[in-house]
């Protein structure tokens, strides 16, 4: 199953009552299993949780902390990239040269990567300083 099936069969899971704005993801990891996550929204509109987020629980839940692969499906017009805190997310497991496709549930593609998304990236390399 592609990355993007599995996003699209995890999307209809989503709970969106408020918005109706399914959105659904699935990574790759290192190992090559496939995580899913989907929105969940809650009535204090900021305490939901993104597909992103999700699937990255997932993953870490399972043992692993390395993704290979990303793809995220949504009802849109274009397709959706995912908002800041899920590009910082994303790039606290995978490289900027990992390969993040995002996908309308019409069809329509775009392949990025995840250091497209997210240049100059907040990394370890700011938490240290030499003196």
């Amino acid at each position: 199953m592609s990355l993007v099936e599995a996003a699209r069969e995890v999307r209809e899971l989503a709970y969106a009552p408020y918005s109706q704005f399914k959105v659904g993801a699935a990574i790759r990891g290192a190992s090559g299993t496939i995580y899913r996550g989907c929105n969940v929204e809650n009535v204090a509109y900021p305490e939901g949780t993104c597909a992103e987020a999700g699937a990255i629980a997932a993953m870490v839940a399972a043992g692993e902390t390395r993704l290979a692969e990303v793809a995220v499906i949504a009802d849109s017009p274009s397709p959706v990239p995912p908002c800041g805190g899920c590009r910082q997310k994303l790039a606290e497991f995978g490289g900027g040269e990992v390969p993040v496709t995002l996908a309308t549930t019409d069809g329509a593609i775009f392949e990025t990567t995840i250091g497209e998304l997210l240049p100059g990236r907040f990394d370890l390399s700011h938490m240290s300083r030499t003196e």
